[in-house]
């Protein structure tokens, strides 16, 4: 007779916002025994080097909004449970915190369906990483007492109601995925008379050796913003947290304008 094979296990895991020395212990303990990682593009070249075991296998299912090669989630899910149900053990490996703006209730959903046990590794969120390496402590005392996350991709995620509870709240506004559209968050911002003291930074390919940092006035700098174009990812700051950028940033702008994470564009030409 022969003995039905054990299912699997997955650990979804957050590889941190870019620089690979902000990965968890728990994270690498993980990788070092896995032998499947399924890896976002927003994870550091150096860490799979570095961590993930030689006979593992690594598959890349990078996304990228709007642009470039993006792997379905559908497919992802399918990996997910092709792979521990062969009784492999299964690292889901996501950019920043697996629990901010990531498509992780569909995997959870899909595991707990299939009876697919799992565990969640938390990892640095691209906020915290990009306020810390810019010097922009994000509840600093007397400038803000909350912070929020959000994010403005596409028109309809911010209902048109909110903006001006956004605009008139002290507490510090973080924007995801929200660089090609900054634009239109000044524009609502100003249009409910967010306070003229407040500044704007973008902040692209925080934690990494390409980190750069721009700042805004909000009702002066539109044009400037309507013609910018960032680098892949950018996170935006707003709030009275920004002005302290300028005495307290330790880390100076990058010279070069490279991508971080071209690496996965690389793998993407080798599966064509």
């Amino acid at each position: 007779m022969h003995q039905k094979q054990a299912t699997g296990k997955v650990i979804l895991i957050g590889a941190g916002p870019g620089d690979p020395e902000l990965l968890t212990l728990k994270a690498a303990r993980w990788l070092q025994q896995a032998n499947v990682v399924l890896t976002d593009r927003l994870v550091s070249k150096e860490i799979l080097e570095m961590h993930v075991g030689v006979h593992a296998e690594v598959v890349y299912v990078g996304k990228q909004c709007r642009k470039g090669e993006s792997t379905p989630q559908a497919s992802i899910n399918e990996l997910l449970v092709e792979y521990a149900q062969q009784g492999k053990l299964v690292v889901r490996l996501k950019g920043g915190d697996v629990s901010i703006f990531s498509n992780i209730l569909d995997e959870l959903q899909t595991l707990f369906e299939n009876n697919i046990p799992y565990e969640i590794v938390p990892g640095i969120t691209a906020a915290l990483g990009a306020a810390a390496y810019s010097g922009m402590p994000l509840t600093a005392r007397g400038y803000a007492t909350a912070v929020r996350f959000l994010t403005y991709y596409k028109s309809d995620v911010v209902a048109e109601a909110h903006w001006k509870e956004l605009a008139q709240t002290d507490d510090t506004l973080v924007f995801y995925m929200s660089a090609e559209t900054v634009s239109r968050v000044v524009e609502k911002l100003t249009a409910n008379h967010i306070n003229k003291s407040k500044k704007l930074a973008v902040i692209e390919q925080a934690t990494t050796p390409f980190q750069n940092v721009h700042v805004y006035h909000l009702y002066e700098d539109l044009k400037k913003l309507q013609a910018a174009a960032f680098a892949s990812p950018s996170l935006v700051i707003i709030g009275n947290v920004v002005t302290l950028h300028e005495q307290f940033a330790w880390l100076g702008n990058s010279p070069e304008a490279t991508e971080y994470f071209a690496w996965e564009k690389e793998k993407a030409k080798e599966r064509a």
